[in-house]
């Protein structure tokens, strides 16, 4: 099981962090997820999920901390927008995360949502698919590559290189629409999906239905099915996740009404 979301809110402080990270090491979860809005509409509109003066830190930040005061917690964000970065620069980024972390990074990206996020960045909106598939492939050249070349539409690069390498460089995918679940298929180590067993199954069921006709690199290896809960879990619901064949629940911080160290102790119980 992980859990997400302890990057914003009251968790940011730098005891907080600590304490919540040694704790969630130590009840034994397997991940901590970072999640990711450069900035937030302000007065805040549908859709966004914070108002604007929700404290959030940078994830590739926060878990350069995690990682230094843990030993095994493995460590992703859930997700960067990925469009709005440099991808030659996140490749860096990305790499020396693994590398000061010993393997314990997976890079989790989307495609991002919230247009006014998109025009302060400065990026285009409409066009931000193409700039994720391209960016993950670039970003792929320079850290599995010999000598890293890309020729794009968004991205160009030749005589070049990078180091040191990533010995992980897991992506994980995020988002439920078709052309997300394709990119999962096509370009990810995992998928990272939201919602109850009934959402679950629905999108599961799109997924094998792509995969049918979908092309999958053998070098990517089986597709690890991540899940992000919407409602509270107990013993029965758990078991409808396992039974769809999700292979890590994840928690959302916060997403109960009991305190926050109870819920990650209830939730966590349930999966020992």
């Amino acid at each position: 099981m992980g859990v997400q979301g302890l990057n914003t809110g009251d968790s940011i402080s730098p005891s907080e962090t600590r304490r919540l990270a040694s704790l969630v090491e130590s009840l034994g979860y397997r991940s901590w997820w970072a999640v990711e809005h450069v900035v937030l509409p302000s007065p805040r509109v549908d859709p966004s999920p914070a108002e604007p003066d929700n404290p959030m830190l940078d994830p590739l930040v926060g878990l350069s901390f995690v990682a230094g005061v843990t030993s095994g917690l493995e460590l992703g964000t859930g997700i960067v927008i990925l469009p709005q970065r440099n991808p030659v620069v996140l490749a860096k980024q990305v790499a020396s995360l693994d590398v000061l972390s010993g393997g314990r990074f997976t890079l989790g990206v989307g495609t991002g949502y919230l247009a006014p996020e998109f025009e302060a960045v400065g990026v285009p909106f409409a066009d931000r698919g193409r700039r994720t598939d391209e960016y993950i492939d670039a970003m792929r050249a320079l850290w599995h590559s010999p000598a890293p070349a890309f020729s794009g539409k968004y991205v160009s690069f030749s005589g070049v290189d990078a180091h040191p390498r990533p010995s992980n460089a897991r992506i994980a995918v995020g988002g439920a629409s078709d052309a997300a679940l394709r990119r999962a298929l096509t370009r990810g180590n995992a998928w990272i999906g939201i919602g109850s067993p009934e959402e679950t199954a629905a999108n599961l069921h799109r997924l094998r239905r792509l995969s049918a006709v979908t092309s999958r690199p053998d070098s990517l290896g089986a597709l690890e099915i991540n899940i992000v809960t919407t409602v509270p879990l107990d013993a029965s619901v758990v078991r409808q996740y396992e039974d769809l064949g999700v292979d890590q629940l994840i928690v959302y911080a916060g997403g109960s009404d009991m305190p926050l160290d109870e819920a990650l102790e209830k939730n966590i119980a349930l999966v020992k």
